[in-house]
């Protein structure tokens, strides 16, 4: 269908209701010629979440960052230091950055992510992040030097999954609306699912072969996961229908919109504290002298209830409207860490945080994508998705060493000040998602 000066423009009424102010006169760009998109809620959109199912259920494993250690490192690299820290003695330091430089180039391609998608395009940008995932793996199992490392498992899988992941962060916001979210906290659930597998799989294997048989096990297993979402995912519509309408390489006109620059705010902010509870409560509960089972098993037991929240928060998501449950599980994660954790002295409340932490973050996870069409449009919906999770990098990068570095200013270290400084954080950008909230509805009591 194409759009000529004169002609009507039918919109349907869903996007009206469930997006009000993101399709305005202004907005139909007459001299682009571009159809609307109208997404199925269905059909091969379902073969596209199980792919980012897939990818999700691998990339959690490289992105929960280390437990009992200063900086915390990913379940499976978690398992990996152990083997490092014996092997390379003396180098914590060094080998404590690896996974934090792994976890922030996951979103490095942000600010080209619509460049890389017109030249590449989503089947292309899977196939090399297919390639070097895994050959960063296999090229780790013979390193001989810490530097070695740092260029495989850091800096090669690190570019790699960013060639996967703005795919499969994109692909499942294009093919639905109406059950977006139920589809998207599915799509993202696979997180929290393999941060129970894979992490388990890997120590397995080291105790009976040998971590380089493990990680080129890991890696067997990346081609495997990453090349079926290859298969599966696809964009809906073309490039001119979502690439927006940037004539440079970074989309900066995005920001003339406001409820963009609140969202981007409302993520820059938040990710600072979110991470912070995941990867502070395992050694926490060992300061506190608890049994080791609780600190080997808090990470696993948040990972679940995370998965569940994913899918949960996203139907309500539907059902409630998305900015009344982003800013609802947003703000209600920030007062468990204020009203809980900051008062966690004993196991019972240590898990009572663990549990509820867990469920609403894995709300904040699931809804930010979820709203993210509703408020640039799917027209824009490629380099908005880029600049929105490129902000994952610094909160990513510095929040956990910023949380860390308070705590070891007092003898002996007080996490209750980590706590604060994640629950500060997370209200903090909570508050910009009910700003953003009221930019759609004003403080009416309606499902938006």
């Amino acid at each position: 269908m194409s759009i000529k000066e004169g002609e009507k423009v039918e919109i349907r009424p869903e996007s009206i209701t469930e997006a009000p102010g993101s399709i305005q006169k202004g907005d139909v760009d007459l001299k682009n010629n571009i159809e609307v998109l109208t997404p199925p809620d269905g059909g091969r959109g379902w073969f596209v979440i199980l792919g980012s199912f897939l990818v999700s259920f691998y990339k959690k494993n490289k992105t929960i960052l280390k437990r009992r250690l200063t900086y915390f490192i990913c379940n499976s690299w978690g398992v990996f230091l152990r083997q490092y820290k014996q092997i390379y003695p003396g180098q914590m330091a060094q080998l404590s950055w690896i996974g934090s430089i792994c976890v922030a180039l996951f979103f490095i391609l942000g600010p080209i992510n619509q460049l890389v998608i017109r030249t590449m395009g989503y089947r292309y940008m899977l196939i090399t992040g297919t390639i070097l995932c895994t050959a960063a793996l296999i090229l780790a199992s013979f390193a001989k030097e810490v530097w070695h490392l740092f260029l495989t498992q850091g800096l090669l899988f690190g570019v790699g999954a960013s060639f996967v992941w703005f795919p499969c962060i994109g692909a499942p916001q294009q093919w639905f609306n109406h059950h977006r979210g139920l589809a998207v906290g599915l799509a993202m659930s696979g997180s929290g699912i393999g941060g129970l597998v894979v992490s388990n799989i890997c120590q397995a294997a080291i105790e009976n072969i040998g971590y380089r048989w493990a990680l080129r096990i890991v890696g067997i297993m990346c081609f495997a996961l990453i090349g079926s979402a290859t298969l599966l995912v696809r964009p809906f519509g073309t490039i001119q229908q979502t690439g927006g309408s940037a004539k440079g390489v970074i989309s900066w006109y995005l920001f003339k919109n406001p409820r963009f620059t609140i969202l981007f705010i409302h993520g820059l902010i938040t990710t600072f504290g979110y991470m912070t509870p995941f990867f502070l409560l395992p050694s926490h509960a060992e300061a506190l002298n608890l049994d080791p089972w609780v600190g080997t098993n808090l990470s696993a037991i948040m990972s679940a209830v995370n998965a569940g929240a994913r899918i949960c928060t996203g139907y309500m998501g539907d059902k409630f409207g998305r900015f009344n449950s982003l800013f609802i599980c947003t703000f209600l994660a920030g007062v468990c860490c204020l009203a809980i954790w900051v008062n966690a002295t004993n196991e019972a409340t240590i898990w009572v945080f663990s549990v509820l932490y867990g469920f609403f973050g894995g709300g904040y996870i699931a809804l930010f994508p979820t709203v993210q069409p509703q408020v640039v449009g799917l027209e824009n919906i490629a380099p908005a998705v880029g600049l929105l999770y490129f902000t994952n990098l610094f909160g990513y990068m510095f929040g956990t060493p910023i949380a860390s570095a308070i705590i070891n200013r007092f003898t002996p270290p007080d996490y209750k000040y980590a706590a604060v400084w994640a629950g500060c954080m997370v209200i903090g950008g909570a508050l910009f998602a009910g700003w953003l909230r009221v930019t759609q509805a004003g403080f009416k009591l309606v499902r938006v």
